[in-house]
């Protein structure tokens, strides 16, 4: 029988990113020794109960390497053997603030296991295993953390909701000339949307509480800048701000990003990132890295003073 050969590498020595996917269920508390009761739960609120409550926590881990002469990064049943190991059989069904060392309260450098910690230690874990090149744990659907290995600094994201309609067009404009740009979005009497709204804020880690920034906090200012004004509105009228901006996502999202920016830094933490989903075929993405407008300052300026 003639033997094949070919000289087709298959891929070998090119570099390619793969994803795994790993699950466990666990509870936590958060509650610091050296507070109060009071204190405790003014800092954690409903999370400071005891015993404790659970999530059904989903990690990705994402990890970067050369093919080998087979087309791979890594045998995927290595992957899946050194993550459940190192990480899942020892977290699926337990209570975290006793499983791992770095969760001992009794000791100083001891932190509560939020999602940002977990998420850190579970790379320390991983690290001298896999290849990695960042870690996402989520919490829940509309709470997650990633992790790329520096030092503290990690990435905190809340997803919410709101409905809105709004109209695309350019009071400058005739109909005609608006129909030509933005087509059927530019109907007179407008149309709605319920738009989700990613808000991820970047930061470092407090070697205590495990937190990025206050996240009772962080929502509040979610709820109060965002959810409330916008939600059930008539983009075009009801929000001063798109009296003469367009309501495109590109501009709701900066918009967004503007009103949070000086407040979210206020509570310790810098906006890294909104996104904006206006339906399951259209969204956009904005970076936190220009300043907010002096109206907007104001505003958020007053706001936070509030929340205080």
């Amino acid at each position: 029988m003639e033997s094949i050969t070919s000289d087709f590498s298959h891929g070998e020595g090119r570099n390619c990113v793969i994803t795994r996917r790993a699950c466990f269920s666990s509870s936590h508390l958060y509650r610091l020794p050296e507070l109060s009761d009071d204190d405790n739960s003014a800092l954690f609120g409903p999370c400071s109960i005891a015993p404790g409550h659970g999530h059904n926590y989903e990690l990705i881990v994402t990890m970067e390497g050369e093919l080998n002469k087979y087309g791979m990064v890594l045998n995927l049943s290595d992957v899946k053997h050194a993550i459940k190991n190192e990480v899942t059989s020892q977290l699926d069904f337990r209570f975290l603030n006793e499983t791992w060392p770095e969760f001992d309260l009794s000791k100083p450098e001891g932190c509560l296991p939020t999602t940002e910690s977990l998420v850190r230690i579970i790379w320390k874990r991983l690290k001298s295993h896999l290849p990695l090149k960042s870690l996402r744990l989520y919490e829940n659907p509309k709470l997650w953390a990633d992790y790329q290995g520096n030092a503290m600094d990690a990435y905190l994201t809340v997803q919410t909701h709101f409905s809105a309609a709004h109209r695309l067009a350019r009071e400058d404009l005739p109909q005609t000339e608006n129909e030509k740009i933005f087509g059927k979005c530019a109907r007179p009497n407008g149309h709605g949307h319920n738009y989700l709204v990613d808000i991820t804020v970047k930061g470092k880690i407090n070697p205590r509480t495990g937190m990025i920034c206050d996240l009772s906090a962080l929502n509040s200012l979610i709820n109060d800048l965002v959810v409330e004004p916008f939600d059930h509105t008539f983009l075009n009228k009801d929000i001063p701000y798109f009296a003469n901006c367009v309501p495109t996502a590109e501009n709701i999202a900066l918009h967004i990003s503007d009103k949070l920016t000086n407040p979210i830094n206020a509570i310790g933490a810098n906006l890294y990132k909104i996104k904006l989903q206006e339906s399951p075929n259209n969204a956009a993405e904005v970076y936190a890295n220009v300043p907010e407008s002096k109206i907007d300052t104001k505003d958020s300026k007053n706001q936070v003073g509030l929340l205080r």
